[in-house]
């Protein structure tokens, strides 16, 4: 049976950002968290899901920009990744080298900019 609900350092690194960063995300209101007995954060599996984009149904068409990688510049933890949209436009994002190599992107391989407030993710099509 498939986990329902995860630590915050597990789900921090579902999500491929800092307990930090999920900490202030909790604390902002932008990802759903609950406590367990000993007041420590969860993170439903759910949750993940829509923050990672894996349902697609909870993104509207109009944040959705599709393209081609062009450029994947990889710095320690860090990487950008440059997106050619088909729309025309040019979109960078700086996400995780994690994130990347989860995704397998590189340079000419098609993907999906998703915009979201001020941050963009990258979705491997």
């Amino acid at each position: 049976m498939p986990r329902q609900s995860y630590t915050a350092s597990e789900a921090a690194k579902r999500l491929g950002i800092s307990l930090d960063t999920l900490r202030r995300w909790d604390r902002a209101g932008r990802i759903a968290t609950t406590r367990d007995g000993s007041n420590r954060r969860l993170v439903s599996a759910k949750e993940i899901e829509r923050l990672r984009g894996e349902r697609e149904e909870h993104f509207s068409a109009r944040n959705r920009l599709r393209g081609t990688v062009t450029d994947v510049k990889i710095d320690g933890l860090i990487a950008q990744v440059e997106l050619l949209v088909d729309e025309p436009a040019r979109v960078v994002a700086i996400v995780t080298t994690d994130a990347v190599e989860e995704l397998g992107l590189r340079a000419g391989m098609p993907a999906t900019a998703v915009v979201k407030a001020t941050s963009v993710m990258v979705l491997g099509s």
